[in-house]
């Protein structure tokens, strides 16, 4: 799924501590949102992808699709 992808991504990255610094959320909190059972809030996946567009200095950018 896309959460194990992204903790992948953090994982070859940041790692979860740096995440944590730079969210100022807790490394274990991190690990359980990103797990295979997690379930992340809007606002925690911000700042999961802002941290994480500011250290691969990319642009990201997502948008809905009507079901």
């Amino acid at each position: 799924t896309a959460r194990l992808i992204l903790r992948d991504l953090v994982n070859a990255t940041l790692g979860f501590e740096q995440l944590a610094t730079l969210t100022a959320k807790p490394s274990k909190s991190l690990h359980r949102m990103l797990s295979p059972t997690g379930n992340p809030s809007m606002d925690n996946l911000a700042a999961i992808f802002a941290a994480v567009r500011e250290k691969l200095q990319v642009s990201l950018s997502a948008h809905s699709v009507a079901a």
